[in-house]
């Protein structure tokens, strides 16, 4: 509520989510490879602010995130946005590509490299708002669930074929050799 007991106009109401969000983050950013989802920093901002909304969170969040994104390069800031992952996959949403704009870098479209970049300004933002980081000063990483999914997909991609002892054919998927039986 306002101060005369009104509603929050719309942009008031991501204006103050944005404020509250940047403070969020910024506390993420003080845990060595943390990050947090759309839907729990949605949740937490809200919570916060007091201004609820029963709009979709793809309908409002970009902008509230885009706000973010342009304060933090104001300030001098790394990409606080950078530690803000999907809860399906772990990747940073497609809004992403704001970081790259209001940087004036170019963009990314490759998937791998989008999350690789966004990797090395968590890291940034870790070593700035002061996270506790091992020796050495830490390492860009990917985040944990799109990680683990990578890993799951070396692994299957990875086992090398399994040949037959007898004549040294590849065996096909059934175990067994074609040729010898």
């Amino acid at each position: 509520m306002g101060p005369d007991n009104t509603l929050p106009t719309a942009q008031e109401a991501r204006e103050a989510w944005a404020r509250e969000a940047y403070v969020v983050l910024a506390d993420v950013a003080r845990s060595y490879h943390a990050v947090i989802t759309y839907k729990e920093l949605a949740e937490e901002i809200q919570q916060r602010t007091g201004i609820r909304t029963k709009a979709l969170l793809h309908n409002w969040i970009g902008s509230v995130l885009g706000r973010v994104v342009r304060e933090a390069h104001r300030r001098g800031d790394p990409p606080l946005t950078a530690l803000v992952v999907r809860s399906d996959d772990g990747m940073v949403g497609d809004g992403y590509k704001e970081v790259l704009e209001v940087a004036g870098e170019p963009p990314v479209e490759d998937v791998l490299e989008r999350e690789q970049h966004a990797a090395g300004a968590r890291l940034d933002c870790y070593r700035h708002f002061g996270a506790t980081l091992p020796a050495g000063g830490g390492v860009p990483a990917l985040a944990p669930r799109y990680q683990a999914a990578i890993e799951r997909r070396r692994q299957r991609t990875e086992k090398p074929p399994q040949i037959c002892g007898k004549c040294f054919v590849q065996l096909p998927s059934t175990g067994v050799c074609d040729s010898c039986g």
